[in-house]
């Protein structure tokens, strides 16, 4: 009874300290959702060239899309006329990082890896698309579907797209608060007891020991994360819970890439909607960069002298206890009942 108080303690006050932030990513996924729609992201997608790939990947790193909901999303964008090229950058850098898994970031961890993780999901999402030029088959690109606006209810709407800024408010918060958070709050409170378990279960001597400083670190992260099932919001807390106990940036940054980025299930489907040796430079792509990409912020903190399980969490210091509660009490309660009516 004590070990199971003591772990819903610690995960009590992670919720404490990233409520407040979680909310504000919510926001601003209401506030991208209500603006920029996907017809928009499809105009800069079409082509097979390097810049279709920059600007898919850029527009995937900020949008509020987990895992579970990129491959769907992908597929339509695929159907309305995304290339291949594009489509794969999209794949990989929307579920790496997103508006609200950034603010959680700056929550529980520090400035540093914040900024570094939404570019390193933009460059390991650019570098699969180059390399489905490079090395991909050539295709003609599908013949786009009709298009039907996110916020029209049917086609006949679409064509008109007469929508107030409140009623692309409400549908973005609508979006935000109730779709996005029935998608991520079964794996994030999941996240959240796997952090307050290795917070208050696991000792700091065993992390150091086997996931401290060296390659070795990031390869055990890489291979516990590219068959795991977890969102970019969800793995944030075990990884911030990781670090705190002495795991290595650079190995954090691992698991934050690929455990969001693939999985045993999306891999099968990107193999039949894009083909396989679509799917392997898919997985390489995805390899490669959280193993480079590790180590270059492994060598960004020791170069600046920078121990990251000093500057960890301290956003939260800014926010006032007050708000902690009022944000965490409703946010933990609408994030229970979602998860039970998935």
């Amino acid at each position: 009874m004590q070990i199971i108080t003591g772990i819903l303690s610690a995960t009590w006050q992670v919720l404490l300290d990233a409520s407040a932030f979680i909310i504000l990513g919510f926001l601003f996924a209401a506030v991208i959702r209500a603006f920029i729609s996907s017809e928009s992201i499809v105009k800069y997608m079409g082509g097979s060239n390097f810049k279709s790939v920059f600007l898919a990947a850029l527009f995937g790193v900020p949008l509020p899309l987990c895992s579970c909901g990129v491959v769907p999303t992908a597929v339509a964008l695929r159907k309305q006329g995304a290339s291949k090229p594009a489509t794969l950058s999209f794949l990989i850098s929307t579920p790496e990082s997103s508006i609200d898994s950034i603010a959680i970031t700056y929550a529980l961890l520090d400035p540093i890896i914040t900024i570094f993780r939404p570019v390193a999901a933009f460059l390991t999402g650019f570098v699969a698309g180059v390399g489905e030029i490079l090395l991909g088959r050539r295709e003609a690109g599908p013949v786009p579907d009709e298009h039907l606006c996110p916020h029209c209810h049917n086609e006949s709407e679409a064509h008109e797209h007469n929508h107030s800024v409140l009623e692309r408010l409400v549908l973005g918060l609508r979006f935000a608060f109730v779709d996005l958070l029935r998608d991520i709050s079964g794996w994030f409170l999941i996240g959240m007891l796997v952090a307050g378990a290795i917070s208050y279960a696991i000792p700091a001597s065993f992390i150091e020991q086997h996931l401290g400083p060296g390659f070795t670190s990031l390869l055990i992260m890489l291979a516990i994360g590219l068959p795991l099932y977890v969102c970019a919001t969800a793995s944030t807390p075990i990884a911030a819970a990781l670090i705190l106990k002495g795991m290595s940036p650079g190995a954090a940054l691992v698991f934050l890439l690929a455990g969001p980025a693939t999985n045993a299930a999306s891999f099968v489907v990107i193999a039949k909607m894009l083909g396989k040796r679509t799917a392997i430079i898919y997985l390489l792509s995805i390899a490669g960069c959280a193993l480079l990409l590790g180590l270059l912020l492994n060598w960004i903190y020791s170069y600046f002298g920078v121990d990251i399980r000093a500057s960890a969490g301290h956003a939260h210091e800014m926010i006032p206890a007050w708000l902690k509660w009022i944000t965490a009490v409703p946010l933990t309660i609408a994030m229970v009942v979602a998860a039970m009516r998935q």
